[in-house]
C-alpha cells in the first residue's frame, strides 16, 4: 500500500511531462509554417528596426510597437525566417506555461499547478486560437502573468519595489497589445483592495507602493512616445494608435459582436470541449467549496477581466481568446485538484485526478491530430487560413528579391506585409494593411489618397496586387478610389511579370513572358507587375 501511495505522487508529474513533450514536439515540427499577415506585420517592422528605421515611418499600424521590438530581438538571435520567429514563440509559450504553473501554485497547490500549466500548453497550441502563430496575444500573456505574479508576491513579502517591477510588466503588456489595459485595470483594483484592507501596511507605504506601480506601468509607453518624438513620427504614431484605433474599436454593433463571439467560441469549445467542462466544474467548486482557495476574489476577477480583454471593438478573432486561456487553465487545475474535496471517500484520489486530466487532454490532442502530427507546415497554413496567399508569399518575395536590388522599393496592394519581410525590400507606402482603407470610417478616403501619393512618389520597381477577398475586406460602402487609380496607374506604367493562381489543392506560378495574357482559373490570385523600362 505504501508503494502504491508513493507511486501515485509521481503519476501527475509523469503525465504532465509527457503532455508538455508532445506540445513541444508539435511546435518544433511546425515551426517552419509560413507567416500569416499579423506575423508578417511584426516581422517587417522588426526587420526595419534591425535596419535602424523607427516605427511609423515606413509602416503604419494601430498596434503599439512592443511586439515588433520582441520580433526584432528574436530575429537577431535566431534569424529572419519563419523558423527563427517561431523559435521565439516556443520560448515565450514555455515561459507562459511556467508562469501559469507558478501562479496556480500560489493560489491553490502543486497538483493544481501541474494540471493548469499542461492545460494552458494544450489550449494555447490549438488551431482554433491560431496557437501555432506568433500573435501579439502570446506576448501580452507573458508580461501580464509576470505582472500578476509579482503583484501577489508584493502582498506576501510587503516589498513595494516588486510593485514597480509588476507595473513595468503591465506597461510592457500594453505595448504588446492595447487590450492588456483591461488586465491592468483589474490589477489596479486588486492592488487597491489589498493595500487599503491590509492593516499591516502603513499609509506612507500604501501611497508609495501605489505610486511605484503606476509609474512602472507608464514608463514603457512614455519611452515609446519619446522615441516617436525623436524619430519625427509622433503625429503618425498618435493618429494610428489613438485616433484610428478609436474609430476601429467603435465601428461594430452589439449584434455583430455577439454573433462573432458565438461563432468563434463554438469553434474553440469544440476543439477543447472536455477541458472547458473541467474549467466550468472548477468554477462551480470554487463557489461551493470554502477550502478550495483562499483568494477567490483574484481568481474570479482574473477570469472576468481576462474575458473583458478580448472584447474591445467587439471583434472576436480566434487568437484574441489566448488572453483568456491562463484564467481558464487555472480553473481547470482548480477543478481537478478539488476532487480532494468532492471524492473524500474514494481511494487513490490522485489517480482519479490524473484520469480526468488524461481524458480531457487526449480528446484535445486527438481532435486536431491532422494538424499536429500529419500535415506539412504549408498544409497547416492552408488548412488554417484557406486561400490566403501565406504559403505563396515566400515564392513571390523570392522572385522580387532575385530581380531587384536592395535599394529598390515595392508596393503591395493588399494586406500581405509578409511579402515585404521575405523580400527584404522597403515598402513604397506606409500602408501595409488595406482594411482601414475599406472600412466605413471618416479617415478612409484620406488614407487612400495618402497611399496613392506615397506610391507615386516612390515609383516602386514592383507592384504586387493581391486579388484575395480576405486581403481587402471590401464592403458595399467602401470608397473605391484606390482601385480606380490602381488600374490606370498599373496599365500605363507596369508590365505583368507574374501570376499566382491559388487553387483549392494546388497553386500555379506563372512567371515573366508566360504571365502576359494568362487567364486565371481560380478566384484567388496574386499578380506581380514590373515598372516599364525607361518610364
Amino acid at each position: 500500500m505504501m508503494k502504491i501511495d508513493s507511486l501515485s505522487k509521481y503519476v501527475p508529474y509523469i503525465v504532465v511531462s509527457l503532455v508538455l513533450a508532445i506540445v513541444l514536439y508539435v511546435r518544433i515540427r511546425l515551426m517552419t509554417v509560413p507567416l500569416e499577415r499579423d506575423e508578417g506585420e511584426f516581422a517587417y517592422m522588426g526587420q526595419l528596426l534591425l535596419k535602424g528605421i523607427p516605427p511609423f515611418t515606413h509602416a503604419y499600424t494601430m498596434k503599439l510597437p512592443g511586439v515588433s521590438v520582441v520580433y526584432a530581438f528574436f530575429m537577431f538571435l535566431f534569424g529572419q525566417t519563419p523558423a527563427g520567429i517561431h523559435v521565439g514563440l516556443i520560448i515565450v509559450n514555455g515561459a507562459c506555461i511556467y508562469l501559469v504553473y507558478l501562479l496556480t501554485k500560489r493560489l491553490f497547490d502543486g497538483n493544481a499547478a501541474l494540471f493548469s500549466c499542461a492545460s494552458y500548453a494544450v489550449l494555447s497550441l490549438s488551431c482554433s486560437v491560431e496557437g501555432l502563430f506568433a500573435h501579439a496575444t502570446h506576448f501580452v500573456v507573458l508580461f501580464a502573468l509576470a505582472g500578476f505574479l509579482l503583484l501577489l508576491r508584493s502582498n506576501d513579502k510587503r516589498q513595494i519595489v516588486l510593485l514597480l517591477i509588476s507595473g513595468l510588466c503591465f506597461g510592457m503588456a500594453i505595448t504588446m497589445k492595447q487590450h492588456a489595459v483591461l488586465l491592468f485595470i483589474f490589477a489596479v483594483l486588486y492592488l487597491l483592495w489589498c493595500v487599503w484592507k491590509n492593516p499591516l501596511f502603513d499609509k506612507r507605504a500604501r501611497i508609495a507602493g501605489s505610486f511605484l506601480f503606476l509609474l512602472g506601468t507608464i514608463i514603457p509607453y512614455a519611452l515609446i512616445a519619446f522615441w516617436m518624438v525623436e524619430a519625427g513620427s509622433f503625429a503618425n504614431f498618435w493618429f494610428w494608435t489613438v485616433q484610428y484605433a478609436y474609430e476601429y474599436t467603435s465601428s461594430q454593433t452589439l449584434e455583430f459582436g455577439w454573433n462573432d463571439f458565438k461563432d468563434s467560441f463554438s469553434d474553440i469549445a469544440k476543439s477543447q470541449l472536455p477541458l472547458w467542462f473541467l474549467a466550468g466544474f472548477g468554477g462551480i467548486l470554487l463557489v461551493t467549496k470554502k477550502k478550495c482557495c483562499d483568494d477567490k476574489l483574484f481568481v474570479f476577477g482574473f477570469l472576468v477581466f481576462s474575458f473583458l480583454s478580448i472584447c474591445p471593438g467587439l471583434f472576436f478573432r480566434g487568437h484574441y481568446f489566448i488572453l483568456i486561456l491562463p484564467s481558464v487553465a487555472i480553473m481547470i487545475g482548480a477543478g481537478i485538484s478539488s476532487c480532494l474535496f468532492t471524492f473524500k471517500s474514494v481511494m487513490y484520489t490522485q489517480f482519479i485526478q490524473t484520469l480526468l486530466f488524461i481524458t480531457a487532454i487526449t480528446y484535445s490532442l486527438y481532435h486536431e491530430k491532422n494538424i499536429f502530427y500529419e500535415l506539412s507546415p504549408v498544409e497547416v497554413s492552408r488548412a488554417t487560413y484557406g486561400a490566403n496567399p501565406f504559403p505563396e508569399s515566400l515564392q513571390i518575395a523570392n522572385y522580387i528579391k532575385n530581380h531587384s536590388t536592395s535599394d529598390e522599393k515595392i508596393a503591395v496592394l493588399g494586406s500581405e506585409p509578409e511579402i515585404l519581410f521575405y523580400a527584404d525590400r522597403l515598402s513604397a507606402t506606409g500602408h501595409i494593411y488595406m482594411y482601414g482603407l475599406m472600412e466605413n470610417q471618416p479617415n478612409a478616403e484620406r488614407m487612400q489618397m495618402q497611399m496613392i501619393r506615397e506610391i507615386e512618389a516612390a515609383r516602386p520597381t514592383y507592384i504586387v496586387f493581391v486579388n484575395v477577398p480576405s486581403s481587402w475586406l471590401v464592403r458595399t460602402s467602401s470608397i473605391k478610389a484606390i482601385f480606380n487609380w490602381g488600374g490606370l496607374y498599373i496599365d500605363n506604367l507596369y508590365d505583368p511579370v507574374g501570376v499566382i493562381d491559388i487553387g483549392t489543392y494546388s497553386t500555379r506560378y506563372i512567371w515573366d513572358n508566360e504571365a502576359v495574357g494568362y487567364t486565371p482559373i481560380s478566384e484567388s490570385i496574386v499578380k506581380i507587375f514590373k515598372r516599364k523600362s525607361g518610364v
